[in-house]
């Protein structure tokens, strides 16, 4: 009995083992497409998993920047900049799929009488966000419609949306699961045209990524965190109410429209974009990611290194992992 009474002494006076502190960056400020990330955060998951994580705030810099120079481990990436900096060779990969299927559209008020197809977008502005996958993208629309591709350009970012609604410009693009929700809780009613509709790939549109010389050598941790967040996204999958409630909770009030957020996750959920029915979520397609970088190949939105438009497709293989996530 001293024997015993003496080791779950020593057992007591030991120190508990540190969590591993990992960091994740924010492609955006907090939104529905980062809710698996604050759902594992609040339920303890991470934690349970002996990690430490610190879900960094959005800042100017890039969170594919910040993950493929080490300074986060791990990040949410949009696609577009995803594919686009790791053909210029970026240290990082995706290793979970936080949105199945493409959410953006394009968009234009409803009561538009002379736009009924993206041909008749020809020659009318566009309110844009200064990047060339969107001339790219918008061009092969109307084209693929019988149209020219031919629009005029206003960069206005996040304005676009008020210059919409008030008819200072013709169309936009928009998440629909964001923005999209957004119009029509303030009641302005939109049509749009969805880009698969007109020749456009598939693609999943947000990504979990993490530094690939990292992951190489933290097989265990990455494998431990990814898991985590999985299980984060399937919570809210399978309770977005509730995971509305703590995506606000846990964000300190950045989120001040709980309406908002609540019939974000009813259209992400109802959508089927966060699972496809009989896999498990976050699974990466691999016909996805060929399919929609070829597009962004074919555009010459993919530049290498020295920033010279690819001339070869790329190997997408070494772009993803589904190997960190639980089946």
């Amino acid at each position: 009995m001293k024997h015993l009474l003496a080791a779950l002494a020593l057992l007591t006076a030991m120190p508990a083992q540190a969590a591993e502190k990992l960091t994740v960056a924010l492609d955006w400020t907090p939104n529905t497409n980062h809710v698996g990330l604050y759902v594992a955060q609040s339920k303890g998951w991470f934690k349970d998993a002996g990690l430490d994580v610190e879900i960094l705030p959005y800042t100017d810099t890039s969170s594919g920047t910040l993950v493929a120079t080490g300074v986060a481990q791990f990040g949410i990436l949009s696609a577009v900049s995803f594919h686009s900096q790791r053909a210029m060779g970026a240290d990082m990969t995706a290793v979970l799929a936080v949105v199945q299927h493409e959410t953006g559209r394009l968009v234009f008020n409803a009561e538009r009488d002379d736009i009924r197809r993206p041909a008749d977008l020809d020659g009318k502005i566009y309110a844009g966000f200064g990047s060339a996958w969107e001339n790219a993208l918008i061009a092969s629309i109307i084209r693929h419609d019988g149209g020219e591709g031919r629009f005029d350009t206003v960069t206005l970012g996040t304005s676009a949306y008020e210059a919409l609604a008030n008819g200072s410009v013709d169309f936009t693009l928009e998440v629909s699961t964001w923005e999209g929700v957004n119009s029509e809780l303030l009641g302005r009613p939109q049509r749009a045209f969805s880009y698969a509709d007109y020749g456009v790939p598939d693609q999943h549109t947000t990504f979990l990524g993490g530094n690939a010389t990292w992951l190489a050598a933290n097989a265990d941790t990455a494998g431990a965190f990814v898991r985590a967040a999985q299980r984060g996204y399937g919570f809210a999958a399978d309770n977005p109410a509730e995971a509305a409630d703590i995506l606000i909770a846990e964000t300190g009030g950045m989120l001040s429209n709980p309406d908002l957020v609540h019939a974000s996750m009813r259209a992400l959920v109802d959508g089927g974009f966060l699972r496809d029915a009989g896999e498990p979520v976050g699974l990466i397609d691999a016909d996805l990611i060929t399919g929609i970088t070829g597009f962004l190949f074919e555009a010459g939105i993919l530049r290498d290194a020295h920033g010279d438009p690819l001339t070869e497709m790329p190997q997408v293989s070494s772009w993803y992992t589904n190997a960190y996530l639980a089946r």
